[in-house]
């Protein structure tokens, strides 16, 4: 493979992780995705002095433009400048990374460099999603969410498991290679401790999975697919008639028992002040659904806006209306059942430039207000810190994700931790047209459900509705593009587990072997340079 030219070996990176990545490709393909860039690096290392890091930078990003530019196109469809500005600065992050491991790969050894990398990789993973700039999307640990088989010990290591197994192997695979080359009987040993680690952690995840014979209870829960485009009809279509829509899709399902029903994100989209919700149509909606099925609860997606009156609860995300006066913009879900207040919760994961104007006191003063418009507002989202939850009854107790938030698995279990016992997702998943963007997204929620051992119901306006187990099977699942509801008797399970427990501590863990490594390279090679 080291007689291969750069820029092959480089691009086959790049397609060897694009043709792995759900739901169209091979799991497996993502062992090896590493692999030609690795060598290409060592190349670099041992034949190209001169101009190593530029060269580098520039071969890792040939690779990750690929990846980039294949997995995730399909943001072309809501807004052209939001994908290339993932897929520019996504590419640029995943190439520094590997610039800084070629950085400290000639200041020390292959197996303290290869450490190092993985380990500073997974910090750029965790970074993607708690800064302002986040996008998960393509974190290494994702791409099995349509293997399900493989992972059940995700319930112990959450994604970043996964992220981890992935480097693992591609090092195994690395260093057969380079032994192979050098034609070392050590490769031998190499290829067994390969073939352990690729079997070992599929075993075990069959042995998880056998564990779950039984569940505790279950629930009757109803999800509607009203089927609104985005971008002609949603922000267009009174809630009226929003409102009729909803009921004639309860209508079919006839409710008779204790069912709890998701409406999609932002489904009622026309803006409710908060302060008059109980005059708004989404209210008149829920007492006469509840007033024909009281035994039901709803869970609906709201467009909502509170006027901030008191200057001391004006929050960084709080909007100013040029009519002199502020007000906080939310992407919401409500909880109403009969003879109870309504409950409310305000999304807290944004979309980068949809929702979030990222960075603003640093940005806002360059850039204007330039937003990405994906057919909705452009105001900046107001969030809510606590992951509430919503109690149907004793047993059930819902979380209302919405729609990004789903894609955050540490972030998930704040709901669980709380005490849910389903996860509820709600969505708008039309924005990207009939693409990867809708299936992926359901996809992932798989990896939610063993994470957490929860089951999920997911509404999506237009996209993939549907539930999914605690095993991360789906149960049943809606067509995209249909106007539909579905029913079913979703399993229940109340264990906490061990990644909910203590999230993403592999991640923090790789904070310590980052900064370990790289004061331990620097201060040896300085050393070395002095004896020199």
């Amino acid at each position: 493979m080291s007689n291969f030219k750069p820029i092959g070996l480089a691009v086959l990176s790049g397609l060897l992780l694009s043709l792995s990545w759900p739901t169209y490709g091979f799991a497996g393909l993502i062992f090896t995705g590493f692999v030609p860039l690795l060598i290409v690096f060592r190349n670099l290392r041992d034949h190209s002095p001169k101009r190593m890091m530029l060269k580098s930078f520039g071969w890792a990003y040939i690779s990750f433009f690929t990846f980039n530019i294949i997995t995730t196109f399909w943001l072309y469809y809501s807004t052209a400048f939001g994908m290339w500005f993932a897929v520019l600065v996504n590419s640029a992050l995943m190439a520094l990374v590997f610039l800084f491991y070629q950085f400290i790969a000639r200041r020390t050894s292959n197996r303290n460099s290869l450490v190092f990398l993985i380990a500073l990789w997974i910090g750029f993973e965790k970074l993607h999603l708690n800064w302002e700039f986040s996008w998960p999307w393509l974190n290494l640990g994702n791409v099995f969410s349509e293997n399900i088989n493989w992972i059940q010990w995700y319930e112990y290591t959450g994604t970043f498991g996964g992220t981890l197994w992935v480097w693992i192997l591609n090092v195994f695979i690395f260093s057969a290679v380079i032994k192979w080359q050098q034609k070392s009987l050590r490769v031998i040993a190499t290829s067994i401790g390969l073939m352990l680690f690729l079997g070992i952690p599929i075993l075990v995840s069959y042995i998880i999975k056998l564990q779950y014979k039984d569940f505790e209870d279950t629930a009757e829960v109803i999800v509607l697919q009203p089927n609104i485009d985005p971008y002609s009809d949603k922000y267009f279509t009174k809630d009226q008639q929003i409102a009729a829509n909803l009921e004639e899709l309860i209508d079919q399902q006839k409710p008779i028992n204790d069912a709890v029903i998701l409406s999609p994100e932002t489904v009622f989209a026309n803006g409710t002040l908060l302060s008059r919700f109980e005059r708004s149509q989404a209210s008149e909606f829920t007492r006469k659904i509840l007033a024909k099925y009281p035994q039901v609860s709803l869970i609906n997606g709201i467009s909502m806006a509170e006027i901030v009156r008191d200057t001391s609860r004006i929050k960084a995300q709080t909007n100013y209306d040029q009519r002199g006066f502020y007000y906080n913009d939310f992407n919401s879900a409500f909880f109403a059942k009969a003879g109870q207040p309504v409950e409310f919760y305000h999304k807290s994961k944004l979309v980068v430039g949809v929702e979030n104007f990222p960075y603003q006191s640093f940005l806002r003063p360059i850039l204007g207000d330039v937003m990405l418009d994906m057919g909705g507002t452009v105001a900046m989202k107001t969030t809510q810190d606590e992951r509430s939850i919503f109690e149907v009854n004793e047993n059930l107790k819902v979380a209302p994700i919405i729609c990004y938030e789903s894609v955050y698995g540490e972030f998930v279990t704040g709901y669980v931790q709380n005490g849910a016992t389903l996860l509820g997702i709600i969505t708008n998943d039309a924005w990207w047209g009939e693409t990867q963007g809708h299936k992926q997204h359901f996809s992932y929620a798989k990896l939610r459900a063993i994470e957490t051992r929860r089951s999920v119901a997911r509404s999506a306006n237009t996209g993939i509705s549907g539930f999914i187990d605690p095993l991360g099977q789906v149960l049943s699942r809606s067509v995209y593009n249909t106007k539909t509801s579905l029913k079913a008797e979703v399993p229940l399970m109340t264990k906490t587990t061990f990644y909910v427990k203590y999230g993403d501590y592999i991640a923090r863990g790789s904070y310590f072997l980052i900064i370990f490594i790289g004061i331990f390279a620097v201060l040896k090679h300085k050393r070395e340079g002095i004896k020199r």
